[in-house]
């Protein structure tokens, strides 16, 4: 349960409107609400959300809501003085909602069981708010942690979290999570392409390929797990409520596979009272490179006003090529297409039910893969044919939500994701007189199923609990082929099959009013399986893997003021084994669990109201035990191993100013410091001895101003700029390769005139070059002249209309 009010226990709503618990905590004033004189009040016409969020801290009241479609209700502006029911009465006249009392300041906002009447526009003439609609800027200070299982407002979250994707002008094509790593310093990312790149979070990164390993960031799509290992599938974020960030390990509440951390897609779940949607259309041109465009739709149905509704997007991108290949003659081959969408169903049958039906598919079809040859040009390379690949994936999952009025929440979760990804690499490097080309195939087909079920509760005094059980069930199968590329030879590859059941159970305590303690515990029980694809050469190996662990968590969150607090964690991960592809031909070998602890220390403040500063910062020190890492060899053959230790320091920070309405300057860094240390580190140079794709410094910043151009126009600019510092490829000789060290800045001007935005950007700006990324085709590695450019200055002309 969430709250809105103000003074002593200030908590949070949720940080778009769409989400399923509206919550607002003002603490009230020391004296009884009905003792005071009425209260002056100066509340906007805004949504009526926004408007309970802010009479609550005006007036001093405690005022509760469960419900989600608060945030498409417009309201009238109420000004003067008013006592806090008389202006309940006029904020939710006509609104299909009503207030009941609960004592002397405090009240609930529930839905009136009498016919509903639409809520009057603020002004005459204003259109009714519709699905449409971008969600209304909020302050940090109304933000609900959700991937924290429990509600816990971000003041009193004890840990390191973020959001990603929020500084995005109107109107802009939808990233994926390798775009808003380029622009968020605590994401990481290798360079292979949309769909086969690993994705990292705070410096826990394992190694630059894909193999048999399982993720170290766990991607969840609402409550539902996306995928087990390979690569982040490059979900387009069309339609979407938000992205949070949990920064890891967060093995207590999400298991196995979250050493590094939690990323949380928040899609906007279905409307049930208004129809609407919107359309995004794009096209950009690069300099040098190939024309691209992006199409999208998102519809919203209600079928039965406030009981069933449907919500879908459908959508389709192309991004043009930029690189030639000189051999062949070919330009702009590295072409990426992406289609895609999503289907809900929410039918709410009453007494605290709600049902969500869900699908997702995407298809990425790459032309040919993205890297260049520093021989050759700063934009080409030489290959004896295109090296194409894709990546497919399928979810469906089934969500079921019981609220009670005691406050207590019932969560079953239910998903099945089904993968696959087809890679070719041609062998050899291309010369003058070269014969005919040799290829690398792998395809790779996943299918995971999970399920959980919790139950939870968030207390008025900043009190929380959650415990549940967690089932899950994985098959991640590798075919590989090796030789010449009208008659390839299968050569071993791998299946491994890893079931897990877990208990959890997590509780936040209030032991003081400016105190809150958590502790936390997991129990894993988990076993893999592992077969090779055909009889091995050799035998040695282990068929079957059973890991028992145990993950607690200790953390408290200590308020220092009403808009500052300090936190700390410590807390605890793993990754389980498995059989891999061992160095040579025809031979597997088993891999061993790996496991982390970390402790952080941080101060977080939020910013009160519409203007000022928050900030957060933090200090935090890890353990990696036993590195699981997919490596290649010389040849470029793929192998799995345990590589040995880290210890990984980091500093981070992040700050959001908005000293005046409609301007918002922000500034995020990462400091960290690592070594490895194991028998493959040891043959780097001294300064090389890192865990790859993690510079010591990556820094981003934003300014964004928007201002009112008429009775219904808005104009804004924005502008941004980005330094990745210098990493390299991975531990040990062959992958001391040097990339990053580069700056980018974009820019970005936008027009909104009633429901329709267009929007001029800018990417890469200053047309910057720079290596993200030292490979491209692990089977020409240890050539070591590989690069993954960045795209050069490249414009975009997109509309967004909203019906």
């Amino acid at each position: 349960m969430a709250r809105t009010g103000s003074s002593r226990r200030r908590a949070v709503r949720p940080a778009r409107p769409h989400a399923l618990i509206l919550a607002a905590i003002v603490a009230g004033l020391a004296t009884p609400a009905a003792a005071q004189p009425a209260p002056r009040l100066a509340i906007p016409a805004t949504t009526l959300d926004r408007a309970l969020t802010m009479l609550g801290r005006q007036a001093g009241v405690d005022i509760v809501s469960l419900d989600p479609g608060l945030a498409r209700v417009r309201t009238p502006a109420v000004t003067g003085a008013v006592s806090a029911a008389a202006a309940l009465g006029r904020l939710l006249r006509g609104s299909g909602y009503r207030a009941e009392r609960i004592d002397a300041r405090s009240f609930r906002v529930v839905r009136d069981t009498a016919p509903v009447r639409r809520a009057q526009p603020e002004r005459r003439g204003a259109p009714v708010p519709r699905a449409d609609l971008p969600p209304p800027v909020t302050t940090s200070a109304d933000i609900i942690v959700t991937a924290s299982k429990q509600r816990v407002s971000l003041l009193r979250y004890p840990g390191s979290l973020s959001t990603a994707g929020h500084a995005m002008p109107p109107g802009a094509p939808a990233p994926d999570l390798g775009t808003l790593a380029r622009v968020s310093p605590i994401l990481q990312t290798t360079g292979f392409g949309p769909g086969r790149d690993k994705v990292f979070i705070r410096g826990i990164a394992d190694s630059s390929f894909i193999g048999a390993t399982q993720s170290t960031a766990s991607v969840y799509f609402g409550d539902v797990q996306l995928g087990f290992s390979g690569a982040d599938p490059a979900i387009r974020l069309y339609d979407m409520a938000g992205v949070e960030v949990l920064e890891g390990p967060q093995g207590t509440l999400y298991g196995a596979g979250a050493i590094g951390g939690v990323i949380h897609l928040m899609p906007n779940p279905v409307d049930l009272r208004h129809a609407g949607g919107s359309m995004t259309a794009g096209v950009t041109v690069t300099r040098g490179g190939a024309g691209g465009a992006d199409l999208a739709t998102t519809l919203n149905l209600p079928l039965i006003a406030d009981v069933a509704g449907v919500r879908g997007t459908l959508y389709r991108v192309r991004d043009g090529g930029y690189i030639d290949d000189a051999y062949r003659g070919a330009r702009d081959v590295n072409r990426v297409d992406t289609q895609g969408g999503r289907l809900a169903l929410r039918v709410v049958p009453g007494a605290g039910w709600t049902v969500d039906l869900g699908g997702l598919y995407q298809l990425i079809r790459a032309a040919d893969a993205g890297y260049a040859e520093r021989q050759v040009g700063d934009l080409a390379r030489r290959s004896g044919l295109a090296q194409p690949y894709d990546n497919d994936i399928l979810l469906g999952s089934i969500g079921v939500t019981r609220r009670f009025d005691s406050g207590l929440e019932l969560v079953s979760a239910t998903g099945l994701a089904a993968a696959s990804a087809d890679d070719l690499f041609e062998a050899s490097r291309r010369q003058a007189g070269a014969g005919a080309p040799i290829i690398y195939q792998t395809q790779r087909t996943k299918r995971l199923l999970s399920h959980e079920m919790r139950l939870s509760r968030h207390g008025a005094d900043g009190g929380s609990w959650v415990v549940g059980l967690s089932l899950l069930d994985n098959r991640d199968s590798q075919n590989r082929a090796f030789g010449f590329a009208a008659t390839p030879m299968e050569i071993i590859g791998v299946t491994n099959r890893t079931r897990s059941a877990s208990l959890f159970g997590e509780a936040s305590i209030a032991v003081r009013p400016d105190v809150t303690l958590t502790l936390g515990l997991r129990a894993t029980q988990a076993r893999t399986d592992g077969d090779p694809s055909f009889r091995p050469r050799s035998q040695n190996f282990i068929a079957g893997q059973l890991t028992r662990r145990v993950d607690p968590t200790v953390a408290f969150s200590w308020k220092l003021a009403p808009e500052l607090a300090m936190f700390g964690r410590v807390q605890t991960g793993f990754r389980t084994g498995g059989l891999a592809v061992a160095r040579l031909i025809g031979r597997v070998a088993d891999f061993r669990p790996d496991a982390i602890i970390l402790a952080e220390l941080g101060l977080r403040r939020l910013r009160q109201g519409p203007t000022g500063v928050a900030f957060t910062a933090t200090l935090s020190q890890a353990r990696w035990r036993d590195i699981q890492a997919d490596l290649v060899t010389r040849r470029g053959l793929p192998y799995t191993a345990n590589i040995g230790d880290a210890r990984i320091g980091a500093v981070e920070g992040m700050a959001d100013w908005v000293p005046f309405a409609g301007f918002d300057a922000t500034l995020s860094f990462l400091y960290t410091g690592n070594r490895v240390r194991g028998a493959l580190a040891d043959t780097s140079l001294r300064d090389n001895r890192r865990l790859p794709d993690t510079p010591p410094i990556a820094v981003s910043g934003a300014l964004r101003y928007e201002w009112a151009a008429g009775a219904r126009s808005r104009l804004g600019v924005a502008a941004s700029a980005s330094y990745v510092g210098r990493s390299v490829l991975g531990a040990g000789d062959l992958f001391d390769v040097t990339q990053g060290r580069y700056g980018v800045a974009d820019v970005s001007a936008w027009w909104t005139q009633g429901r329709s935005t267009m929007t001029l950007s800018v990417d890469n700006a200053l047309d910057g070059s720079g290596n993200r990324f030292a490979s491209g085709n692990p089977l020409i590695l240890s050539a070591r002249d590989q690069t993954t450019p960045l795209r050069p200055v490249n414009a975009r002309l997109g509309v967004k209309i909203g019906f």
